[in-house]
């Protein structure tokens, strides 16, 4: 039986409650109804980082997160520390907790922005495209869309469950209820569904990430972020997997996880399931 998310439900992954956050019903991790998925812990962390340690002439470069330990669905805190104040570059860590221990953290560089530099560079010519759908200025379910079936962009997740290259377009979620996401939080949220583009076989998703590496040229432009998959390799039940952050005006970031094999918790979205995708896996 599909599990169902009410429509009254708050379309976000957290509620603040004075003392950290109360995870909301799409914080539920696919994987267990016991875990907070990593869009929501992605997205918060960037969350505080951004808020915390990123000013007007500073951009956010690069995000890394370590997911070590299971976040389980119950309140989370989380901390933050300056690591390096420089002219042009400044380095933060975050950490996100639950009963005193480290579940989770993070590292954001942000720099500052300067003039473009002369000549010519080689760059990727067949950039990833969105799909053509009206733009939306609000949280959107997912669109998916894979190599392996012809008629292109859909909503339901179990059409694109096949061996091809997958990708994926929407506007994310509010990380705390009540509030916009910001272009990093958004990007940090879209950027952990790496490890879904391009773990996402013929028989559904058998790798669960262990960290995301995002690192952005520039934030999105426009609220919608796509991402869509460049490589996949594994070996041994380790695999890793790269993606490229696109939006209406172009490519704009890389993303990266490794992951490990957790074959005995398949998830399978054959049958249509729209759960997963309602629940934050991006």
């Amino acid at each position: 039986m599909e599990q169902e998310i009410e429509l009254a439900t708050p379309y976000a992954f957290f509620a603040a409650n004075g003392h950290g956050f109360e995870p909301l019903p799409f914080a539920v991790s696919a994987w267990s109804s016991t875990m907070i998925n990593g869009p929501a812990i992605c997205g918060l962390l960037a969350r505080a980082l951004e808020l915390q340690h990123c000013s007007a002439e500073f951009t956010p470069a690069r995000l890394t997160v370590d997911l070590f330990r299971p976040t389980l669905n119950k309140p989370v805190t989380v901390v933050t520390e300056l690591v390096r104040e420089g002219k042009r570059i400044r380095v933060a860590d975050a950490a996100l907790m639950q009963d005193g221990a480290d579940v989770a953290r993070a590292t954001a560089i942000f720099l500052k922005r300067s003039v473009q530099p002369p000549g010519e560079v080689w760059t990727r010519a067949d950039g990833p495209r969105p799909p053509e759908v009206p733009i939306a200025d609000g949280p959107t379910p997912p669109l998916w869309n894979s190599d392996g079936r012809a008629d292109g962009w859909s909503s339901r997740i179990g059409e694109h469950q096949n061996g091809g290259r997958k990708r994926t377009w929407q506007v994310p979620m509010s990380v705390v209820e009540g509030e916009a996401p910001s272009a990093f939080a958004g990007a940090a949220m879209i950027g952990e569904a790496t490890s879904m583009m391009t773990n996402w076989g013929s028989a559904g998703i058998g790798f669960i990430n262990t960290d995301l590496t995002l690192a952005l040229a520039r934030p999105a432009l426009g609220p919608e972020i796509g991402l869509e998959a460049d490589s996949h390799i594994s070996a041994d039940g380790i695999a890793v997997g790269t993606a490229t952050l696109f939006d209406r005006s172009g490519s704009f970031g890389t993303c990266m996880v490794t992951a490990l094999s957790n074959a005995d918790r398949q998830v399978d979205f054959a049958d249509g399931s729209v759960f997963a995708a309602r629940a934050g896996i991006q």
